[in-house]
């Protein structure tokens, strides 16, 4: 299959996906009574919420500086978060062509090379994936009898332990198999986790590592914290803090499978909810509000930023 060809599947596919999911999670909850729940929705919760929204974006654009001033840049702020902020429009539009915008924004702006600014965002996303999975353990920890609950209810203890044991078992055999590879889909994969722990120490080697730690656990409690104040904005929707979390991550899965997660993250958001028995309709009118709040959010702040570069960058020249 040509390059072209795979460009556009991989464009197609995600969009087509959405559409599907954006009917199916419609055929759970009639149009009229979505909007009934955007209407009677608390817009000062809505508010709080993108409010930790925009500080995370702020965030992870003053973050950036730390990994670009080693290399002898020192970007402007105001450049850096728009950059961030175009970035997240054009992933709503092509999945990942974010990561290259942005480069090609401070590349353009601010004379950085393109190739050691994508190699920074790489380096950013390495650390977005530590914090995904330090979240996902700590949900495991604390909702553990919950989990084990929900297990052994729906499944045989016996057939669990089996299941795990053959999966420890399995794990360690491919990971046998992935240290010796030399080529090949396998040797792929070694690349691909010797990057991410080079990438990972690489993080304690920085000049100022212990800032840049800070404002990458921010950005991760400022996107906790805006799914969680979003939750009062419907009323009587009552969302234990464990239901918050899972419901947070399954939220994160859906973007990365979909354009900014459209059709699947409510879809995603309450089958996370449904496994702390919360009803079905408020739970998708929760979804659909979250991700039409941080959609509208990214679509305003990003095209303004698209808008207003280059005259700040004019009037920055003068």
């Amino acid at each position: 299959m040509s390059s072209p060809a795979k460009k556009i599947i991989k464009t197609i596919l995600p969009l087509a996906l959405g559409g599907f999911l954006v009917w199916y999670s419609i055929s759970k909850i009639s149009i009229e009574t979505l909007l009934q729940y955007f209407k009677n929705a608390n817009y000062w919760w809505i508010a709080l919420g993108l409010f930790f929204g925009i500080l995370s974006h702020l965030s992870r654009a003053y973050r950036w500086k730390f990994l670009l001033e080693p290399m002898g840049y020192k970007p402007d702020f105001g450049n850096s978060t728009m950059a961030v902020l175009v970035a997240y429009l054009v992933n709503l539009t092509v999945p990942r062509a974010g990561e290259v915008s942005r480069a090609a924004v401070m590349t353009n702006y601010e004379g950085i090379s393109f190739e050691k600014g994508f190699g920074t965002i790489v380096a950013e996303r390495i650390a977005d994936l530590i914090m995904m999975l330090i979240i996902i353990s700590f949900t495991l920890l604390i909702q553990f009898d919950f989990i084990y609950e929900l297990l052994t209810k729906n499944f045989n203890p016996y057939k669990i332990i089996i299941a795990l044991v053959v999966l420890i078992i399995g794990f360690f055999i491919f990971s046998h198999f992935v240290r010796s590879a030399e080529s090949g889909f396998l040797f792929k994969i070694k690349t691909f986790v010797s990057g991410l722990i080079e990438g990972a120490t690489s993080i304690f080697k920085m000049k100022n590592k212990w800032a840049f730690i800070f404002h990458t656990v921010f950005i991760w409690l400022m996107y906790v914290a805006m799914f969680w104040a979003t939750v009062p904005a419907i009323e009587n929707l009552q969302v234990p803090f464990g239901a918050v979390l899972i419901g947070f991550i399954a939220g994160g899965f859906s973007i990365a499978a979909t354009n900014g997660g459209i059709g699947l993250y409510p879809v995603a958001v309450a089958g996370a909810f449904a496994l702390f028995n919360i009803p079905e309709e408020p739970a998708n009118a929760f979804g659909w509000i979250m991700w039409t709040a941080q959609t509208a959010m990214i679509i305003i702040f990003g095209g303004l930023s698209f808008l207003f570069l280059p005259i700040y960058n004019k009037n920055k020249s003068n």
